[in-house]
């Protein structure tokens, strides 16, 4: 299959964690030509870590999604580079966690810049040059924390309820002219960034969760995978939480 035969997707923060779960699974179909996105520039060390996850070598884009220029760059590079974008996947995001009262301005401004901003500026430039192809699939990571808050997230649950909404009108939007949008929430999923949490924190979550686990990234990505595939998936929102949001 020649290269501009095959499905073009690009994945923002997709170097560890949820990100990079997609980023390896959906590299492992041939058809695809997937190329993820870090906010900066890999070492020698961190690219060649990132690479071995892969049977063959993906682009990686250097850009901050918060910065409405470094979207717009991306965007064209990515046109440039390959004549078209098929998916777009909008994973970048960051935490800082404390209790609202204790909450910095900037705190939640930062939180708000990436995790939200973030999506709108690479969903706007994207979507623009999906409109001219009259087709495109987008791909939002929300969380469970946006449909029901989460304590000392003020920040970071109000940008994923954020995106609920965008994916919403986005869907609704983009289907004018062939566009879909959906969006998926994950729950206590195994990252990094779970790793540092508490022994009796974990298990306290565990013990809510119907499931009794945390999830994998990798089962986050078969969702994924699942809403690029389905051409009758819009302006949905589906929950990855071992079944704590019934």
């Amino acid at each position: 299959m020649e290269n501009n035969e095959k499905q073009v997707i690009l994945i923002t923060g997709a170097t560890k964690g949820l990100g990079l779960a997609d980023a390896v699974r959906l590299a492992k179909d041939e058809n695809n030509i997937v190329i993820a996105n870090s906010h900066r520039q890999l070492n020698e060390e961190e690219l060649k870590a990132f690479q071995a996850n892969f049977d063959s070598e993906i682009d990686v884009l250097v850009g901050d999604v918060a910065s409405e220029d470094d979207a717009k760059a991306m965007i064209d590079s990515v046109i440039e580079k390959y004549g078209k974008l098929d998916v777009l996947v909008n994973n970048a995001g960051i935490t800082q966690d404390t209790l609202l009262t204790r909450m910095k301005g900037d705190s939640f401004k930062q939180v708000l810049d990436t995790n939200l901003f973030g999506v709108f500026n690479m969903t706007k430039f994207a979507m623009k040059k999906m409109q001219k192809a009259r087709k495109g699939c987008i791909i939002n990571l929300s969380s469970i924390a946006g449909l029901h808050g989460n304590l000392g997230q003020a920040n970071y649950s109000s940008t994923k309820a954020g995106i609920v909404g965008l994916t919403k009108t986005t869907a609704q939007e983009g289907a004018l002219r062939g566009i879909r949008c959906n969006a998926v929430a994950p729950g206590m999923i195994k990252t990094a960034m779970t790793a540092k949490l508490g022994d009796s924190y974990i298990a306290d979550w565990e013990e809510k969760i119907p499931a009794k686990r945390f999830g994998t990234p990798d089962e986050v990505a078969q969702v994924v995978e699942f809403l690029i595939k389905n051409e009758y998936m819009n302006g949905q929102v589906i929950t990855v939480d071992g079944g704590l949001t019934m």
